[in-house]
């Protein structure tokens, strides 16, 4: 497989159950709010609209490669709020599971927030459209190679 359709199909991967999980929440407002209002965060009506803001919006960005950087780091960060506060029952084996799930999901976000969106994306075709700034054939004194 050509290398240049990793970061999309990783794009994808992370972003698609983001997105999935932002949709559903939009179904579900009431026990949405129920649970976050369970694991004892301040104004669930707020941290809903947060909630699907992030998870449906940033979904969305990662797969398409808009803003990827950014994207990913709020996504990463979101990863890791839930996980501590929604998995931090280490004494249930599945909640365990869902907390390094978070925590491995931030990681690949991180790798994208630091690499940026790869060749198939909105990101790519941003930078490579923009004109590029002409360099000089020397400098400081010594000739480019």
């Amino acid at each position: 497989m050509n290398a240049r359709y990793l970061p999309f199909i990783g794009r994808l991967l992370l972003g698609l159950p983001f997105a999935m999980s932002g949709l559903g929440k939009l179904a579900a407002y009431g026990p949405t709010t129920e649970l976050i209002s369970a694991a004892g965060l301040p104004l669930p009506p707020l941290a809903f609209a947060v909630a699907v803001a992030v998870e449906l919006g940033g979904g969305l960005f990662l797969i398409f490669g808009y803003r990827a950087r950014p994207a990913a780091l709020a996504l990463a960060v979101f990863s890791l709020a839930t996980a501590v506060s929604f998995h931090n029952n280490f004494a249930d084996q599945n909640q365990m599971i869902h907390f390094l799930k978070n925590v491995m999901m931030a990681g690949g976000l991180l790798q994208i927030a630091a690499f940026g969106a790869g060749a198939l994306s909105f990101d790519n075709r941003r930078e490579t459209s923009e004109p590029t700034q002409t360099r000089p054939t020397a400098v400081a004194g010594f000739a480019r190679q």
